[in-house]
Order: C-alpha cells, then sequence, then structure tokens
C-alpha cells in the first residue's frame, strides 16, 4: 500500500472491523492533535492525514465506495472507464470490433466523445465537500450536564461545540457546514467530533444510570443514621439502614444521566464500611468480649 492510502494511514489492514479503525484513529488523534503537539509542524501534517483517511474509511458507505475504486483517497469521485467493448458494434464473430468506419478495435466516435463530455459534465457539477473528523476529551460531568466547548482545528481556527446532556463515551457530534467546502456550488460537508470522556474519581457510568462507592463508619453501618452522598448535580442526604454490610446498594431513583427521551437514569450507592485508621483500643476489647461476634461465620457454607 502506499503512504497516501488511508488503511496504511491509520495502520489497521483492509480486513479491519469499523470498531477497530475508529480505534485506530482516536489512538492517533489524541497523540497527534494540534493541542498537545504546540509548534509541531510534522505532527500537525499527520494529524491533518489521519483526519482525511478517517473521513473516507471511517464512513462505512464511503469505505465501501473507495474498496470499489469508486472514489480515491481523498474522497474524490474516480473517472468511470470505459472499455472499447462496450462501444464495439455487434456484427459477426470476426466483425466483433470493426464499426462501418473501417476501424478495428474502436465504436463509433461520437457515442465516445458524447459520453466522455457527459461524464466530465457530471464530475464538474455541484460537489458536497468532504468531512472532517476530530477528537475530544471531556469530562464526565460535562458529558451527562450538557456543556459548551472549544475545539481547535488544524489550521489553528476553533469551532464552538455544544455538548448535549447525556453525550456517552464513543459518540460522534456532528457540526453541519462546519467540513471542508464543496466544489462548483455544492453544500460544505460537515464537522465530525469523536467524544471521549474521562473517568471520574467518584462516579462510574452504566448506560444511563451512575455507580458510586460510598465509605460508612462502622457505627454508621451498625446503627444507620443520615449521610450525606454526592450526585451529578449535587450532594444530597441518603437515609442509611440500620446494620448495612460492605457492598449493600441503595439506589436514588432519578439522580443518574439525562435520558434522550426525557428524565434521568438513576445513581446506585454501593456502601463500603471502613474501620478507624487508626487501632481502637476500646473497640478492640469489644470485639474480644462478644460472644455472638465469635459465633457469627460470614464464610459459612464455603466449604474451607
Amino acid at each position: 500500500m502506499s503512504s497516501s492510502d488511508p488503511y496504511d494511514i491509520l495502520g489497521v489492514a483492509r480486513t479491519a472491523s469499523q470498531k477497530d479503525i475508529q480505534s485506530a484513529y482516536r489512538k492517533l488523534a489524541k497523540k497527534l492533535h494540534p493541542d498537545l503537539n504546540p509548534g509541531d509542524k510534522a505532527a500537525e501534517e499527520r494529524f491533518k492525514a489521519v483526519s482525511a483517511a478517517y473521513a473516507v474509511v471511517g464512513d462505512e458507505e464511503k469505505r465501501a465506495r473507495f474498496d470499489k475504486g469508486e472514489i480515491d483517497a481523498t474522497g474524490a469521485e474516480q473517472p468511470q472507464r470505459n472499455y472499447y467493448r462496450e462501444y464495439a458494434s455487434g456484427g459477426g464473430s470476426d466483425e466483433r470490433y470493426r464499426n462501418s468506419g473501417g476501424f478495428a478495435d474502436f465504436g463509433d466516435a461520437d457515442d465516445i466523445f458524447s459520453s466522455f463530455f457527459s461524464n466530465r459534465s457530471r464530475r464538474q457539477g455541484p460537489m458536497r465537500g468532504r468531512d472532517v473528523h476530530y477528537a475530544m476529551e471531556v469530562d464526565l460531568l460535562d458529558a451527562v450536564n450538557g456543556a459548551k466547548r472549544q475545539i481547535t482545528l488544524p489550521d489553528g481556527a476553533a469551532l464552538d461545540l455544544q455538548i448535549p446532556p447525556g453525550t456517552s463515551d464513543g459518540q460522534t457530534l456532528r457540526l453541519r457546514g462546519k467540513g471542508e467546502p464543496g466544489a462548483a456550488g455544492g453544500p460544505n460537508g460537515d464537522a465530525l467530533i469523536d467524544i471521549s470522556v474521562r473517568p471520574h474519581p467518584l462516579f462510574v457510568r452504566d448506560g444511563d444510570d451512575i455507580r458510586i462507592e460510598v465509605p460508612i463508619s462502622l457505627r454508621e453501618a451498625i446503627l444507620g443514621g443520615k449521610i450525606p452522598v454526592p450526585t451529578l448535580t449535587g450532594a444530597v442526604t441518603l437515609t442509611l439502614p440500620a446494620n448495612s454490610s460492605t457492598g449493600k446498594t441503595l439506589r436514588l431513583k432519578g439522580k443518574g444521566v439525562p435520558k434522550k427521551g426525557g428524565g434521568n437514569g438513576d445513581a446506585y450507592v454501593i456502601l463500603k464500611v471502613m474501620l478507624p485508621e487508626a487501632p481502637d483500643a476500646e473497640l478492640a476489647a469489644f470485639a474480644e468480649g462478644w460472644e455472638a461476634g465469635k459465633a457469627q461465620d460470614p464464610r459459612k457454607g464455603w466449604g474451607v
């Protein structure tokens, strides 16, 4: 493959899945993005090449057309190839490629030139500009609550991007008309932004739900009570049942991720009982004399 081949540029095989192509693109885009390589012209040129390659093979329809030779590595239409047999007259076996003008292996000249100029006219008509692909990392809270961010283009220009509430990792946002300009009066292409969501130190997204591990003291675990719990939109008060063990899960209805059809998912609070950081003599003495505790076997039935 040549260095201009989209598969070669992205470092994937022609048999690669769309998911593998997207993964390869996102890895390269993160590495080569101009924001991470200020002043590095080589990285900027590679970023442009990677984005252009993904614009072709990252789109299933365009990839199929490229593989068939209908478009080239830039996404431009390939000229139609007309073979002389398509224009040959239909005489006998010894006259298959001979016309009445006496020229062998050529069809009617008027048909050839008519087809040529017709195809050329079609190719020079209005053509839509190419889509361009970009990668952007955002915080989890910006993805789930929505935010306005700016993306820097390879030429230094900037695009304002509205991140809608509920945006997920791997989602592609489209800015219509912000791609490459069209030809001969054709419409501009679109800008496609692949979103990567950074991990959050507390929240883990699970579809439209959020999971958060909340530490509680031994006293809280035994007696229960009310404890503050962070959510995507701020802290709330959670009623903790008495005798709560590590792993017990409590649900906060509607405190998850905004759904596309309206409403929100839920937040699931997973409890984790924490002993005091420093040894406590009083607690140790209590445990030592606690007869019911001696009889308890939480691993009963394990067979070990």
